[in-house]
């Protein structure tokens, strides 16, 4: 399992292809992953930037929980979060999410529970900048 929260660009093809050389050849039948980028709008607004804030251990141990959550309700090899942290602009990669299995219906539900999780239960911050200022995004507490 890898979770991390990233300060700088996120290549995400580059973080599931080195995580993937640390599995075990032939041990998986499948790979499944989301990719979450940032639009340039948002509630009828144009979106310059967006700032993601987050309290350090506090993060990291919740997106633990989500992965180890995720491991426990289905049959996975392995899986993979990696989610950026700071100022983020329009077409950044801002999260990646994988998962790894033998069959792919547990490599799919595991890797959308993965990222409904973390969309509607982790402790992220965001403050977008708009034509019209600053603005705190909601919560989306919609998901699993």
């Amino acid at each position: 399992m890898r979770v991390a929260l990233i300060e700088t660009a996120l290549d995400p093809w580059q973080a599931v292809q080195t995580h993937q050389r640390c599995l075990t050849p032939g041990s998986y039948g499948a790979t499944a992953l989301f990719v979450g980028t940032m639009r340039d709008f948002n509630e009828g607004s144009g979106v310059s930037e967006l700032f993601l804030e987050h309290y350090p251990g506090m993060t990291e141990r919740h997106l633990v929980q989500v992965a180890e959550e995720a491991q426990a309700r289905w049959t996975l090899i392995d899986v993979l979060i990696e989610h950026r942290v700071g100022t983020v602009y329009p077409d950044d990669p801002i999260v990646v999410t994988a998962a790894w299995s033998a069959h792919r219906k547990d490599a799919f539900e595991a890797c959308r529970f993965l990222m409904e999780a973390l969309k509607s239960r982790a402790p992220f911050w965001k403050r977008e900048t708009t034509e019209q200022g600053s603005r705190w995004v909601e919560r989306n507490t919609a998901g699993y």
